[in-house]
């Protein structure tokens, strides 16, 4: 059984997704821990419906951006965490903790990376104009949503979507690729060759997760 440790700072919805899918036997997992920035963060009532234990850690209680790091590599190490899920992180992850997990930390970014890294990845797609967005799974590096690519879903851009109504579309895509990707990493199914991720034995069944019909 895979042990995740889970970050996040928000509503954690996509938190409640991957709780889903291991309460439901899709995902062969627990999560170890769930830490937060955020003591008003709602994934906090998650984690405590669902029995999972949660940790506070705030930057400021320690001396620099590096040492935040470290101090939650520690926390996720002593609870044997193999993988890190940023389930809604709002802060760029800095290297003592990448290179505790290197190629074991996994983002979602609501876009179709390359395209529109960084933060208001939906405002940024309905402001440039373009006719798909979606969302990416990808392995985190030092970069911002820079790290290989594991799995994409796309959505049509209407000529009407706003910010928000564009964001839903894409968060019902969040919700099924991110637990398939944990699913394949736990099932020892993906392969990092430079910037390119392998999926061993991509079937075509497979293949509608990374590009579900267009709704």
């Amino acid at each position: 059984m895979l042990k995740l440790g889970v970050l996040a700072s928000g509503r954690g919805s996509n938190f409640q997704a991957i709780i889903d899918s291991i309460e439901s036997g899709y995902l062969d997992a627990e999560v170890a821990v769930l830490i937060t920035d955020n003591p008003d963060a709602y994934a906090i009532k998650r984690a405590e419906k669902h029995g999972i234990p949660h940790l506070v850690m705030l930057p400021k209680e320690h001396p620099s951006k590096d040492a935040y790091y470290e101090a939650i590599a520690q926390e996720l190490k002593k609870r044997e965490v193999e993988l890190v899920i940023l389930a809604g992180f709002m802060r760029v992850v800095k290297k003592p903790l990448i290179d505790a997990y290197p190629m074991r930390i996994m983002n979602i970014h609501p876009a179709l990376l390359p395209s529109f890294p960084g933060l208001h990845g939906q405002r940024q797609a309905v402001e440039y104009g373009v006719k798909v967005s979606g969302c990416t799974v990808h392995f985190v590096d030092e970069g911002v949503d820079t790290g290989p690519i594991i799995i994409q879903a796309a959505v049509p851009v209407y000529d009407d979507d706003t910010e928000e109504s564009l964001s839903e579309r894409i968060l019902r895509q969040e919700h099924r690729i991110f637990p398939y990707a944990i699913k394949l990493f736990a099932e020892g199914r993906l392969s990092v060759e430079g910037r390119v991720v392998r999926i061993e034995g991509h079937k075509k069944e497979d293949f509608f997760f990374t590009n579900p019909p267009l709704e």
